[in-house]
């Protein structure tokens, strides 16, 4: 008889199928589970944005393991799955890339206008208006928050840009290219450019202070690829208004898929819907990660990318 699993986001069709095919899917859709389908499902595939909310996993008491497809953690309750004996899976070391790459995208898309000049051309102002000058990204100062996996792939990638590249962490890291600054004020002071690449959760809510973005100041831009909630959206929203600080890249918001309506109509800020991983490479080889880590755990054998109990 297949193990039962209930799928809380949805996922690639292929990776849909390997699940149907090894399991008696649930699908999700936010109403009550019946108690007599909650008491048989001992495994959930979920994305790191949506999680487990807490009374979901409480309704689930033969819950074995949860599988986030995705790195964030922040949506689900670790110590209360630790508690349980519930393991915990990410799809660690799989979307480092295409994360990194979408910071770098953003940057150069703020830095250079990319799309007002998009709007520009389709609006047919070509030969007609005019656009302001943009700003050079090569030999910007950078500023990365959070130098795990994904802000070290950013400093990387930034060096081919000539961008002398400094970070705050919880730690220093001793890195031998990269400064370790620890006080965050005091990196958004003199960086051109602040990347947030930071993990989500209580320990870093509005880590990105007013004081924060106050010091990047009224030429700076502030990248955010980690979780909104580790920016303070009401003083991003108020800074920027008020010139205090120059430009923002998000990809990820406070309350998503809901935006602050002055976000939408301010020119100097690109906005994406929270897709840094959101290419068909890395979305299926998450997806497989999802479904080896279900596999390992079912046939009794260790999870390939377990999280550590907290």
């Amino acid at each position: 008889m297949k193990p039962e699993l209930l799928l809380v986001e949805p996922m690639m069709p292929e990776i849909e199928a390997l699940l149907d095919a090894a399991y008696t899917v649930h699908r999700y859709d936010g109403s009550v589970i019946p108690s007599n389908v909650a008491s048989r499902i001992r495994g959930i595939a979920t994305g790191g944005g949506t999680g487990v909310p807490a009374a979901l996993m409480r309704t689930l008491s033969n819950l074995e393991v949860i599988a986030i497809n995705g790195v964030g953690t922040d949506a689900v309750d670790l110590k209360e799955a630790a508690r349980r004996g519930i393991g915990v899976t990410t799809t660690l070391n799989v979307l480092t890339d295409d994360v990194a790459d979408l910071a770098m995208a953003l940057m150069l898309s703020a830095m250079r206008d990319l799309v007002l000049g998009d709007q520009f051309v389709r609006n047919h102002q070509w030969g007609v208006g005019q656009l302001p000058l943009a700003h050079k990204v090569t030999g910007r100062k950078l500023g990365i928050v959070g130098m795990g996996q994904v802000g070290q792939a950013i400093a990387k990638r930034a060096r081919g840009f000539d961008m002398p590249v400094s970070y705050y962490s919880r730690r220093d890291l001793a890195l031998p290219d990269a400064p370790f600054v620890p006080d965050l004020q005091a990196l958004a002071e003199q960086s051109d450019i602040l990347v947030v690449a930071a993990s989500g959760g209580a320990q870093s809510r509005h880590l990105i202070s007013r004081d924060v973005m106050e010091a990047l100041g009224p030429c700076g831009l502030l990248v955010n690829v980690s979780r909104g909630s580790v920016v303070d959206e009401q003083a991003l929203v108020e800074l920027l208004q008020q010139g205090k600080l120059g430009k923002a890249a998000l990809d990820v918001f406070e309350s998503e898929p809901r935006v602050p309506e002055a976000l939408l109509k301010m020119k100097n800020v690109v906005l994406q819907p929270h897709r840094a991983s959101a290419t068909v490479e890395t979305r299926l080889q998450m997806g497989q990660l999802v479904v080896a880590n279900l596999g390992a755990h079912f046939a009794g054998v260790p999870l390939l990318t377990p999280v550590q109990s907290i």
